[in-house]
């Protein structure tokens, strides 16, 4: 394989959003990434930052460890954008990156005009306490110091995950950035324990979410894997091979996982490319199931009877274009205790499926970060109906995100919206249901 054909590869396998997994089997806790915002880097080895070498704003400067002394050249605003997470240095505006986009352990740290590429993207991989290894997500290789040298000046570069303190880095917030989260235990909230009321239906708070996980090993797939009772992944990451390794959004594809009546699957991980994600044909459960790329859909629920049921619990998926889960048989679908990012719709019953059904959805604890354009859509002309709570969404200051949009469902052509937000009829939640942060 050529060296562009290998890059291109692993910036594909790699394209993964905020916090997720290491790669070198060392355990991540599941906090949450730190906030968006300004922080100096800290290595955890030599106490020293990460710095611009003598401050340049030339594209090409090398990344080295210095004294903090709270200079811009020292300050990385973390931002998210579509594919993981940038650190743009300050000083410049350039945000942090690989010499080459090279994938060789070695290879320099340095700053470069942001553009889109997986070598400007990075994943923050909680280790211990407070810090991180700081993951470019076009080479999987760690942030670090070269020969884990404690000398100011130091050279900064990437290498092969582990959990050494030269590659494990402390983000110190620096004006007014808020603090990361230290641990995965959050703090109680406000109300941890719902007061009595007189009535038992008051909305349920939010709990935490985990952060994304580790992935154990990988595993491609090419043909679709079927199951038929419990089948567990040990965490691992599965990608779509062979016929299975398009990255297309073709509605025909097949998925990496087809699950029969009674099925259940856990503690899988879907990478990217990630085909057509999982089919469900009766009553199953998808337990901590992370999609690392939707693609074209997270999941699909077909089957043919009323009284089926697809739970999705735990888990959480990113970086799609369109629906995360689609729903074209009846039945009920149940998402919860998810996080969701950078997505078109969440949930969509199938509104010009050639055979339609009443289907009904039920969404509670579940977080929410923009860009998306909608969670539910659904079609009452059918008799769908969708009941949301504890419903937290995230960077969408202008309320834009649609939570329950209501169409015209058809069985040819396209369906037409009729209307959007809670009718006390079909879809089913109250402004103290959604929070917005």
């Amino acid at each position: 394989m050529s060296t562009a054909a290998r890059r291109a590869c692993i910036a594909a396998f790699a394209l993964t959003a905020l916090a997720g997994g290491t790669l070198a089997g060392v355990p991540a806790s599941a906090a949450a990434a730190p906030a968006s915002g300004s922080y100096a880097l800290v290595n955890a080895a030599s106490g020293l930052c990460l710095d611009v070498k003598a401050k340049s704003t030339a594209d090409g400067a090398q990344l080295v460890q210095y004294a903090c002394n709270g200079g811009a050249d020292q300050t990385w605003a973390l931002t998210d954008v579509t594919g993981g997470r940038r650190l743009t240095a300050a000083h410049s505006g350039k945000c942090a990156t690989i010499t080459g986009d090279s994938t060789s352990a070695g290879k320099a740290a340095i700053q470069q005009t942001c553009k889109a590429s997986a070598f400007h993207n990075w994943r923050l991989d909680q280790v211990a306490g407070s810090t991180y290894r700081v993951v470019n997500l076009g080479s999987a290789k760690c942030l670090n110091v070269k020969d884990a040298s404690t000398a100011g000046g130091a050279a900064v570069q990437q290498n092969s995950c582990d959990g050494s303190a030269g590659k494990r880095w402390t983000l110190k917030p620096v004006g007014g950035a808020p603090a990361p989260a230290p641990t995965a235990t959050a703090k109680p909230t406000a109300v941890p324990t719902a007061k009595p009321t007189a009535t038992p239906t008051t909305a349920p708070a939010a709990t935490p979410l985990p952060g994304w996980p580790t992935a154990k090993g990988q595993q491609p797939v090419t043909a679709t894997i079927p199951v038929s009772g419990p089948y567990d992944g040990g965490m691992k990451r599965f990608y779509g091979s062979g016929k299975l390794g398009g990255d297309g959004q073709n509605e025909g594809q097949d998925p990496i996982f087809k699950l029969a009546d009674g099925a259940v699957l856990q503690n899988v991980i879907i990478g990217s490319p990630g085909a057509d994600g999982i089919h469900c044909t009766g009553t199953c459960t998808l337990r901590n199931v992370w999609w690392e790329d939707i693609g074209e859909d997270a999941a699909t629920f077909k089957g043919t009877s009323a009284s089926q049921t697809m739970t999705i619990d735990g888990g959480g998926a990113r970086a799609g274009s369109d629906k995360v889960f689609q729903h074209n048989g009846p039945g009920t679908m149940v998402l919860k205790n998810l996080r969701v990012e950078n997505f078109g719709k969440l949930y969509r019953s199938c509104g010009n499926c050639s055979k339609q059904y009443a289907r009904h959805v039920v969404v509670s604890n579940v977080q929410v970060t923009a860009p998306a354009k909608s969670l539910v859509g659904i079609n009452p002309n059918y008799g769908d109906t969708a009941k949301l709570s504890a419903i937290t969404i995230v960077g969408d200051s202008d309320r834009k995100i649609a939570v329950c949009d209501r169409y015209k469902g058809v069985t040819s052509g396209e369906p037409g919206r009729t209307g959007t937000g809670p009718d006390g009829v079909s879809c089913l939640y109250s402004a103290s249901d959604i929070t917005y942060k």
